[in-house]
């Protein structure tokens, strides 16, 4: 059998190409993995990027790595909303509801805004006042449950007294009548103290009047038996309707009064 040329056909000619073009892409693949050259792209000064990865030149010979923090998804990035509690309050007065108000802020009093300042029984009262009007103790407002709430202020007469303690009338009042069972109790307790600070007084004036008398009368003596007289006094007498006692000079006259303790 004589040698010559093999004729290759149209679809042997086809393979090889097809084979040849698979060859040289696993060879490219395999030499890519050894001979990568980095890819090096500067961002800014001093901060270069090399594949995807941030570095910064020390200017020393060598690069730092920085560190990128992972931005952190929020429940909005996932459209979640937190649900907000909202407690709605009704007004003691217009019975509407509200979501906040000054008096429900700092005295928890379920009243609005709009009925707190047309109306004047919602004022404030101090802590002196209150305890002379409502004759309130400091176990009555510090102790007795709940406590009774405040807020402080500045005082307006002078700064240097300190802040003033100022009540909410209301809660002020109810307290008392927990206190002396009834606003005519109170009114009631109020009259027997004045009257009572009334006989005091009176009881006081009456002991200094006599104290005064008595002073007086002892510092006279008989001017015609001079200086040196001596009272010669006779039996002592009791005053009832003064409730005192008296002895009589029988020298000069002279008139001693007295109490006994």
């Amino acid at each position: 059998m004589a040698d010559g040329p093999v004729t290759l056909t149209k679809e042997d000619k086809e393979r090889i190409e097809k084979n040849r073009q698979q060859a040289l892409s696993i060879r490219m693949k395999k030499s890519s993995k050894f001979n990568k050259v980095p890819i090096v792209e500067t961002i800014k000064k001093n901060i270069i990027s090399i594949n995807g990865n941030q570095f910064r030149d020390t200017c020393g010979g060598f690069l730092i790595e920085e560190t990128q923090a992972t931005p952190k998804t929020t429940e909005s990035d996932d459209n979640t909303f937190e649900l907000l509690d909202i407690t709605t309050h009704i007004c003691k007065e217009c019975q509407k509801e509200f979501f906040e108000s000054y008096l429900y802020k700092y005295f928890e009093f379920n009243v609005c805004d709009g009925c707190r300042d047309s109306d004047t029984k919602y004022s404030l009262i101090t802590r002196s006042d209150l305890k002379k009007e409502y004759l309130l103790k400091d176990c009555d407002i510090d102790k007795r449950e709940p406590p009774l709430k405040f807020i402080s202020k500045k005082n307006p007469h002078n700064q240097m007294w300190g802040d003033m303690k100022l009540y909410l009338l209301p809660q002020v009042i109810e307290r008392a009548i927990e206190v002396w069972g009834s606003l005519e109790k109170l009114e009631e307790e109020h009259s027997g103290r004045v009257h009572k600070r009334v006989e005091q007084k009176a009881k006081k004036y009456n002991k200094n009047l006599k104290a005064l008398r008595m002073s007086a009368r002892s510092s006279l003596y008989n001017r015609t038996k001079g200086p040196n007289h001596e009272h010669n006094f006779g039996p002592e007498t009791y005053n009832e309707d003064e409730d005192n006692y008296s002895r009589s000079c029988i020298t000069c006259s002279f008139v001693d009064t007295y109490e006994k303790m």
